[in-house]
């Protein structure tokens, strides 16, 4: 507890000097009286400095007691206080901040009717505005512009704009104008520099065209000014005025108008002197407008100083071959150019203008200007945005002849562009060579990338990374994560107990690593967990984790979205649990969740598994009533279901149906058809489909090239099943009907090679995510080592001659 202030009158201080020392008359006696003055005062002054230092040691030290001690002391002393001598507690203040101590000086001189000065007026406002009391900061300008005696000081009302700026309140900040238009403060370069840093933050552009129409009426553009401008477009996405505004700073630099200085503080200022500008009330008028945020403001450089862009490319290529920069000596004029050349360059970047971008690089180095890492981090991000990594690494390559280091974010960027592509290698040792990320943005590419490619493994190296430098995962790290670990059996696996019990311990420690960082489910992450939980096989926990999302999202006021649900869906079907997907979808709709598209294929898929056409056909009509046409996918579920019914004949013809519809089908309607013959040992059905599939252009597959096989082996055409083998395998390699002569050197390399790496060449095709090409190239040489030649003309053997005349006798009888 500070002691209570107690008031002291100046009175008391006279008076005591007064009986001190009685009056004396006389020229020496009044000589000596000012010496005794002077002396008097000096001493008083080294008491007071003295007493504001030992205060501002105590706050320096964090002893706060005894700093409140010290000022009462101060302020109960036996001699007479001016406004100066607090300034030296008031500055420190200002510049810790201490906002706290500033107002328990100034009720201290309220108490003792010490009138302020404009400096101590100053460095009060500046405490109370770094120390974010900006009410207060206000009030006292407010109540100090009423008095009379006091006239309003712009660098006041700068600080609390500044102020303003930093803690981004609009707010406080339109009341400032309203005090300053009232009081007819004016404004100078400070003002509507700190007004360009609100605009910024408010993300409105309109406003920063309207301080540049305001500022071109009474200034001419300065170095520094320019800078700022180009700062505030390039934050906004102006990138078109950011150019122009550059290029008029291109052209002082050519004809030598540049005058910066630097301050005590090392910042930079134009050097002339700053005129305030007599309010006329216009620009006051203006605020900001919270809505008012528009992106299509005309520019306003007709206001600049005439300058064709023909005459300034003809400087420009003047003064490059020369380096106009090389003249100056004043390094700050470098800095600041580099500074603007940079943050249009990083513009570019987010507009993808790469050829922008390399324009001014080039430019840079004709003005004689180097660019910095931080010009090139900018530049790598608009090639690698547009053109890909390889001409990134391209200019990180130059940089490294030019002897500068890229920083950690040019290295995050690359790896992005190289995770985007699936080099995962190139990737990684981009990775390893940051030293510093503050997010995780390039680990969460490399994890999307080994979750396409089906690497885990690579995934877990990078996740020991990101805990080495300490970075925090976002959600999008969850979300990857329960992707690639969420669950164990490999793709066509079915789950078991044991793996089952492993997922569960895996999904549990994500979960966990998610409460301890604070990241809630986002509906991806709790999708990709689902999905994992369906893929092992572990219902109950499906369940249970529905009803976890459905709570935690209804909490949210979040709408839970029908692609949960469609997850759910497909894992009971699979999981031939049709009895409880039938009641997620009824409480689905119930709650008014609407179904899509995939879901209707899903619930028609689950027909199949009570073998119900009927249910199906009525889906089908709700489907077609919610505005949802049916697709390959519709056709492959009521063709499965008739197929159970072993019903080939309309199975047949609802494949005809959908042929005529002029639907993309796909393999997987026609393996559909194929399976269910190769079960029943319906060879014209296979034979049938096969040359249908030639007929529409759609490949076989492995599994394609598996119900055929199988159905002649079956029944004993040993010969008939080698040679479709073989065609069907040739087929698969082949984009077009007939002989692929690319793909000759297969024959060599792969099939007939008696190389004992030649299988194992092969298997490498299955890692670049080749499978159709390497079941193919396996097929024919297990084909030739049974004695069958390979020929290249599939379609001329006697089995597909054979298949295709029987079907256009089946076409011409229907």
């Amino acid at each position: 507890m500070h002691r209570p202030l107690a008031r002291f009158p100046l009175r008391s201080i006279a008076d005591s000097l007064l009986k001190s020392k009685p009056r004396q008359h006389g020229r020496g006696n009044v000589a000596e009286n000012m010496g005794s003055s002077r002396a008097l005062t000096t001493s008083k002054e080294s008491t007071t400095r003295s007493m504001q230092m030992q205060i501002v040691d105590a706050l320096h030290l964090g002893d706060r007691s005894k700093a409140s001690n010290l000022l009462l002391d101060l302020g109960h002393g036996n001699h007479s206080l001016r406004p100066d001598d607090f300034v030296h507690i008031l500055n420190y203040c200002a510049r810790s901040p201490d906002p706290l101590f500033v107002m328990e000086t100034l009720r201290l001189m309220e108490e003792r009717e010490i009138g302020l000065n404009e400096i101590c007026y100053l460095l009060i406002v500046r405490a109370l505005c770094k120390g974010g009391y900006l009410e207060e900061a206000f009030n006292l300008i407010n109540f100090l512009g009423e008095r009379q005696g006091i006239y309003p000081i712009l660098s006041v009302y700068n600080s609390f704009l500044r102020a303003c700026a930093k803690m981004r309140n609009i707010f406080h900040a339109n009341q400032c104008l309203d005090l300053m238009e009232h009081q007819m403060v004016g404004k100078n370069e400070v003002t509507y520099s700190e007004l360009l840093k609100l605009a910024v933050w408010q993300k409105n552009l309109s406003a920063v065209h309207e301080i540049w129409m305001e500022y071109v009426k009474h200034y001419s553009f300065s170095f520094i000014s320019l800078r700022k401008f180009i700062w505030s477009f390039t934050r906004l996405g102006d990138l078109e005025s950011a150019y122009q505004t550059l290029q008029h700073m291109v052209a002082l630099v050519i004809r030598g108008s540049i005058f910066i200085n630097r301050t005590a503080e090392g910042k930079l200022y134009p050097y002339r002197i700053d005129i305030p500008i007599p309010s006329n009330g216009e620009l006051c008028s203006k605020k900001f407008d919270l809505k008012g945020n528009e992106h299509s403001i005309p520019s306003a450089y007709h206001n600049i100083e005439q300058c064709t862009t023909s005459s300034l490319e003809n400087r420009e290529a003047e003064s490059g071959r020369l380096g106009v920069l090389n003249r100056y000596e004043n390094i700050p004029v470098k800095k600041v150019l580099r500074w603007s050349f940079s943050d249009v360059i990083h513009a570019c970047a987010q507009a993808q203008n790469c050829g922008l971008a390399e324009q001014l690089i080039i430019q840079m180095k004709n003005l004689g200007l180097q660019p910095s890492s931080h010009t090139y981090d900018g530049f790598v991000r608009a090639v690698v945005s547009e053109r890909g990594y390889n001409d990134g690494m391209e200019v990180l390559k130059v940089m490294q002849q030019s002897n500068l280091k890229p920083y950690d974010s040019t290295l995050a960027t690359l790896s992005m562009g190289c995770s985007k592509v699936l080099e995962l290698d190139l990737a990684e040792s981009l990775l390893d060579q940051i030293s510093e990320c503050s997010y995780p943005h390039p680990y969460n590419a490399f994890l999307a990338a080994c979750d396409r490619m089906d690497q885990p493994e690579r995934a877990v190296k990078i996740l020991a990374k990101m805990k080495h430098l300490k970075i925090l995962p976002d959600i999008r790290t969850y979300e990857l994560l329960f992707s690639l670990f969420g669950n164990v059996n490999a793709p066509y696996e079915e789950g078991n107990m044991l793996s089952q019990v492993d997922a569960a311990k895996r999904i549990n420690a994500i979960e966990m690593d998610m409460a301890k960082n604070g990241v809630q489910h986002s509906h991806l992450s709790m999708k990709n967990l689902l999905k994992a939980l369906g893929a092992e096989g572990m219902i109950r926990e499906l369940i249970h984790y529905l009803q976890v999302a459905e709570n935690l999202f209804c909490r949210n006021n979040t709408y839970i979205g029908t692609p949960i649900y469609n997850t759910v869906l497909h894992s009971l079907v699979e999981a031939k649990e049709s009895q409880m997907a039938v009641e997620i979808f009824k409480n689905m709709k119930s709650c008014g969740i609407p179904p899509d598209a995939a879901t209707y294929n899903i619930m028609i898929d689950c027909c199949s598994i009570s073998r119900c056409f009927k249910s199906a056909c009525a889906l089908v009509s709700m489907m077609v009533r919610d505005g949802f046409y049916p697709q390959t996918l519709t056709y492959t579920a009521l063709i499965k279901i008739l197929l159970e019914e072993e019903n080939f004949d309309e199975a047949l013809n609802l494949l005809d149906q959908a042929c005529s519809e002029g639907l993309d089908l796909d393999v997987l309607l026609f393996n559909t058809i194929l399976q269910k013959a190769y079960e029943k040992g319906r060879i014209d059905v296979i034979e049938f489909i096969v040359e249908m599939m030639r007929q529409e252009k759609i490949h076989p597959d492995p599994s394609t090239c598996y119900y055929v096989f199988s159905t002649y082996v079956d029944r004993g055409f040993h010969s008939t099943a080698f040679e479709a083998f073989q065609v069907l395998s040739m087929r698969m390699l082949s984009e077009e009907d007939g002989i692929d002569h690319e793909k000759m050197e297969f024959e060599d390399d792969f099939i007939l090679s008696e190389d004992s790496e030649a299988e194992s060449r092969i298997l490498e095709l299955f890692k670049n995510s080749e499978e159709n090409i390497a079941v193919a190239l396996l097929n024919l040489r297990w084909c030739a080592m049974a004695g069958f030649p390979v020929s290249w003309s599939p379609d001329q053997s006697q089995w597909a001659r054979r298949l295709s005349r029987n079907y256009d006798s089946r076409k011409r009888a229907a």
